[in-house]
């Protein structure tokens, strides 16, 4: 991920920043229920950039001084 990707990010309002949060959380949770049952995911390196991603969305709400 590039500059480019982390300034589109900042550009976005809170509420969507909120909603990508929401969306990309529910994901990761099937992904672990996934391993934790047993099963392997598909794209492994997809639940590491789902992590990446989650933090750099976390980071962009705290400089906007969103507490959640």
């Amino acid at each position: 991920m590039g500059q480019r990707k982390v300034d589109e990010l900042r550009e976005k309002s809170v509420e969507e920043l909120i909603r990508m949060l929401n969306d990309i959380n529910e994901e990761y949770m099937k992904f672990v229920r996934l391993i934790r049952s047993g099963g392997a995911p598909e794209k492994p390196g997809k639940v590491k950039a789902m992590k990446k991603m989650r933090a750099r969305i976390l980071t962009i709400l705290s400089e906007k001084g969103v507490k959640l």
